[in-house]
């Protein structure tokens, strides 16, 4: 089965089918840097990062964006308010760049602890003001904006596709419903490109139309374009960014360029919440994931969010956190026990007939569930049906040739490693890592050592080879075929 993917757009599931051959372009927004991290974020970006390394494995080319916003972003996440960053910088007391650079390497500091691949390119909004002011003033040209007192709105009525992303009409938006209305706009539901500055105004630039700075939505639009061209293939994010901020993405992006397709596929991942109400600062129920690091260690949080496909809702709570870490800890023993058994597997030959369609069968059911919309919890379940399989296939009597066992920690480098990003970096795709291979080259000095001992009946000093061992958590098992170790289970 070709990949199928969701689109929000379409609503409905359609084969993927980029646009330029191998090469995919993907746009995720990224955060408002004003706030650590929460697990809602982790959400969002474990769940389009493994989108990224799915396509990857596939063998497209990918090029990967994901923005900064650090301007432009205000306290209703419409056109009123206050930017958040500048008042959360007031709070602080410290310039709001300098509350950006704090945020913003936390953030990467959370990603990469959770093993999210940097994207390729990460653009700032703050850097990309002379490509919005560009498509601002297109917009103006073709009739779709206009301009009071030093400000730029876009006229929703001027596209009579509004509202196609998220199915909301203009007409059923309710005057003031959101915020109180601006006197300046021809319609309560114009929205902003461009506003005017008062002098105080820390964060403005020169414009045509006067000192100001820009609206969240352009932002998106501009940078998209800029790094991926237009149309591109994937456009990616929260749900509670369909409306109305990507709606407004696709009403600049295609009333700038005379109706040219923005993004062909959207995709767009469900929220975390807590008892039902979606985890958000504004709501003041979120948990930091810094917060959760000290519950769980951090590829269990990862597991936490793969466990439920992107588009369901995930359940926030401690107990959901536990029982997460339980299942990963499962799943890196299957992985362990593999690793161990192919430090001890010295004889050769071919891998059995029946081993080998185990490999087949689990790959191509993986693929199955992934190819099913990145259906990861399914995916992750074909895991623990393979992991259920080899510990009976390692614990036998007889232990499975070198070619064997490579072959299971291939696979589950491969798919728990390269795809879900589930193994930590230094197991790598395609085997072990130098630091085991060391590790497994000293014990199996010191099992040899052991082994002389007792040949030369020095019954003590074997004994103290395996003692020392013992406390330093590696348990040997004798047995018919030799002498293999493990890690102890705790």
């Amino acid at each position: 089965m070709a990949l199928q993917i969701y689109n929000s757009l379409t609503r409905q599931k359609e084969e993927f089918v980029p646009l330029h051959g191998d090469h995919v372009g993907i746009y995720v927004c990224g955060p408002t840097v004003y706030g650590p991290a929460h697990v809602g974020h982790a959400k969002s970006y474990v769940s389009f990062d493994v989108v990224v390394r799915y396509l990857r494995f596939l063998g497209y080319k990918v090029r990967y964006v994901q923005n900064i916003t650090d301007v432009g972003h205000l306290t209703d996440d419409a056109d009123e308010g206050e930017d958040k960053i500048i008042r959360k910088a007031r709070f602080d007391r410290v310039h709001p760049m300098e509350l950006v650079e704090s945020y913003t390497r936390g953030y990467f500091q959370d990603m990469d602890a959770l093993q999210v691949a940097r994207p390729d390119i990460i653009p700032r909004a703050s850097a990309h003001i002379p490509e919005q002011i560009t498509q601002i003033e297109q917009l103006i040209a073709a009739g779709h904006a206009y301009v009071v007192n030093g400000s730029v709105y876009f006229s929703v009525d001027s596209d009579p596709d509004y509202g196609k992303l998220s199915g909301r009409r203009v007409e059923d938006q309710e005057e003031g419903a959101r915020v109180a209305v601006n006197p300046e706009k021809r319609n309560p539901a114009d929205f902003a490109l461009w506003k005017r500055a008062e002098p105080a105004h820390i964060l403005q630039w020169p414009s045509p139309w006067g000192a100001g700075y820009p609206g969240w939505h352009i932002e998106c639009s501009a940078m998209s374009i800029k790094y991926l061209g237009q149309p591109f293939d994937i456009h990616g994010g929260g749900l509670e960014n369909k409306f109305p901020h990507h709606e407004a993405e696709i009403a600049q992006a295609e009333g700038a360029s005379d109706n040219t397709p923005f993004a062909h596929y959207w995709m767009h991942n469900n929220m975390v919440t807590v008892n039902g109400v979606k985890m958000g600062k504004s709501l003041g129920n979120f948990t930091t994931i810094q917060d959760a690091f000290k519950m769980v260690e951090p590829l269990a949080l990862r597991f936490f969010v793969l466990s439920t496909h992107y588009r369901s809702s995930t359940d926030f709570s401690p107990g959901a956190l536990e029982g997460a870490q339980r299942g990963y800890s499962r799943l890196v023993s299957a992985v362990r026990l593999v690793k161990q058994k192919l430090g001890t597997a010295r004889t050769e030959g071919d891998i059995p007939t029946e081993v080998a369609a185990l490999l087949d069968a689990t790959r191509q059911r993986f693929r199955a569930a992934m190819d099913d919309d990145f259906n990861t919890a399914s995916a992750i379940a074909e895991l623990f049906d393979f992991s259920r399989e080899t510990n009976t296939l390692l614990n036998a009597a007889a232990l499975p040739n070198r070619a064997t066992v490579a072959a299971l920690d291939g696979l589950y480098a491969d798919l728990a490693g390269a795809v879900l990003g589930l193994l930590p970096d230094d197991a790598g795709a395609g085997g072990s890592a130098a630091l085991l291979a060391v590790t497994d080259g000293l014990v199996n000095y010191l099992i040899e050592l052991r082994q002389e001992a007792r040949k030369n009946k020095k019954w003590a000093q074997a004994d103290a080879i395996r003692n020392r061992l013992k406390d330093l958590g590696v348990v040997l098992e004798d047995g018919a075929q030799g002498t293999g170790w493990r890690l102890a289970d705790s």
